[in-house]
């Protein structure tokens, strides 16, 4: 792997004022330039190649910038609209879109078992529903050991369940919550079973396409695609070039790459009713609740909080082999925050909330 020396990066990243590509007004000059410093620290703090930053409020683009490189060894920069970054587990957000546009047609019914969509999916010790896999309480089970590295080729979406079809529930469906990217590949069949086509090609006609997200498609490793960054790993020599994986396993669970700025429009687009009704909003952004009445955050591809600040968000984060991703909004204050990189492991330590509470307060103003 070819190895760099991040402090001289950093020192030349640093020295020059990182390219905005959406020009500030006044009301928000001062609010950008304390968040480009957030950024800035953030990115000098965790020894990042590239990033970009996009937010947006009252659906119109108030911040876009590109920070670093997409590309360190030809020093490509970072085009907040246009570089392709991994987007991991945001990937379960988009396809959340997949879940509510079937809902509104008629074509799924999530409280039905996952077996009545994809019938070869082997039958467990106890029933578990659309839902409950969606929310992460049907005890699907996540990741072991490197599978995250995975270099195979699935050429299908239920070829890849073969990973895990055959292991055992880890609990009683709906009585606890645990994280699974493959829950969501199941997901994907569903999906493929409801609609009648592939998942991939489902996906860009009926999410990307309408919504004009140009610059978001799946990470097939094996394709030469324009503007698809480079990947970094951060190790104890420095920045290097991530390993080789193919995510042909998980398009749903965390396969996908977007620019920021094409997360600002998904973001905009699922704020209220529009792209899809209240009623499917709802139903995925609304938190499940345990069978003890515990509610979990988490709907369906959406998870859900309320800030220091009392206010509601939803969104998502994801972590893939050199890329992590923040994704938040604001469904009542009409703000969107986007936030991608393409180094891993980073720490955001809450910096995207820290982002969207200086732009709330900003406009508000």
């Amino acid at each position: 792997m070819k190895k760099f020396n991040v402090f001289f990066l950093l020192a030349f990243a640093f020295a020059c004022q990182p390219r905005a590509e959406q020009a500030s007004t006044n009301t928000y000059e001062q609010t950008i330039a304390e968040a480009r410093a957030m950024v800035n620290e953030l990115m000098k703090e965790n020894e990042t190649q590239g990033m970009a930053v996009a937010v947006s409020i009252n659906g119109e683009l108030v911040w876009s910038e590109g920070f670093g490189y997409s590309d360190v060894e030809n020093k490509v920069t970072v085009d907040p609209k246009t570089t392709l970054f991994r987007i991991g587990s945001v990937s379960k957000t988009l396809t959340a879109s997949a879940i509510g546009l079937l809902l509104e047609q008629g074509k799924l019914d999530v409280s039905k078992s996952v077996q009545s969509y994809v019938s070869d999916f082997p039958e467990k010790k106890y029933p578990v529903t659309v839902k409950q896999i969606a929310g992460h309480i049907g005890g699907i089970r996540h990741y072991k050991g490197n599978e995250m590295m995975s270099d195979v080729y699935y050429p299908t979406v239920k070829e890849g369940l073969v990973i895990f079809k055959d292991d055992d529930l880890l609990f009683e469906p709906g009585t606890d919550y645990s994280y699974s990217s493959y829950g969501w590949n199941l997901i994907s069949a569903v999906i493929e079973s409801a609609s009648g086509e592939e998942f991939l090609p489902y996906m860009q006609k009926n999410v990307f396409d309408p919504l004009g997200m140009v610059n978001t498609t799946a990470d097939i490793a094996i394709d030469d695609i324009a503007n698809r960054t480079k990947f970094y790993v951060r190790s104890e020599s420095g920045a290097e070039d991530a390993p080789y994986v193919d995510n042909s396993y998980k398009w749903a669970g965390g396969g996908f790459i977007g620019s920021a700025e094409d997360l600002i429009i998904f973001g905009n687009a699922h704020l209220g009713a529009g792209f899809l009704t209240k009623e499917s909003l709802d139903a995925l952004q609304n938190s499940q609740k345990l069978v003890n009445g515990e509610a979990t955050n988490y709907g369906m591809g959406w998870a859900s909080r309320v800030d220091k600040k009392g206010r509601y968000r939803v969104g998502h984060s994801g972590g893939s082999v050199g890329g992590i991703t923040q994704f938040v909004t604001y469904p009542k204050e009409k703000v969107v925050v986007a936030m991608v990189s393409n180094c891993s492991p980073l720490r955001y330590n809450g910096i995207e909330g820290e982002i969207g509470t200086l732009f709330i307060e900003a406009s508000a103003q």
